[in-house]
């Protein structure tokens, strides 16, 4: 059984890989004239549901600021890469989205290329990788008393098939608003984990 130094040893080192990892993949990040803030935004809003396409959201899932997420989301549609418009729900708030062109740019995101080191890496089954890295950024986000942004489908407050037959078939009981096929498979800042 390895001593408890040597086990904390074996952590440190792995939080350095990590960092050293991260460092790596945005090394190359600035395809497209894009900086890794920038990147991040384009990944958050390709990823979010409509509920969470917004300035604050962005900002809470990033750990920025929202006037550093401001200047990004600039920038953004400055490059014709992003839009924003007034809230459907909400006429005081905004929503933002990706143009085609966003779209566009995102089928060459770097991380592909790390995604792609990971398949080779696990042997095609990052399953275990990816809840050890669930289990670790869960810790992070609550040590910092930060939101979860996770998948509706796996939130307590998602109802599958409230609806059948429609477009929208299943239901958020928090938002109480009807959820398409789609929606289920994306982020929420809403998001609590199911018992």
């Amino acid at each position: 059984m390895r001593n408890s130094e040597s086990l904390l040893s074996s952590a440190r080192d792995a939080a350095s890989l990590i960092g050293r990892l991260d460092r790596l993949s945005r090394s190359g990040a600035n395809i497209a004239g894009l900086n890794p803030a920038q990147w991040e935004a384009l990944r958050y809003l390709s990823r979010a549901n409509r509920f969470s396409r917004t300035p604050a959201a962005l900002a809470d899932y990033a750990g920025s600021t929202r006037g550093t997420i401001s200047q990004t989301l600039i920038a953004l549609e400055q490059k014709g890469l992003a839009s924003r418009q007034a809230s459907r729900r909400d006429g005081r708030s905004v929503e933002l989205a990706l143009t085609r062109r966003g779209e566009a740019v995102l089928r060459d995101d770097p991380l592909r290329r790390l995604a792609d080191d990971i398949t080779v890496a696990t042997g095609g089954d990052a399953g275990e990788l990816l809840a050890t890295l669930q289990a670790i950024l869960s810790a992070m986000i609550a040590r910092n008393n930060g939101r979860a942004f996770g998948i509706c489908r796996t939130c307590r407050h998602f109802r599958c098939n409230a609806a059948p037959g429609t477009a929208s078939p299943h239901h958020c009981a928090v938002l109480d608003e009807p959820l398409s096929d789609a929606d289920c498979g994306a982020i929420c800042q809403e998001h609590e984990a199911a018992a």
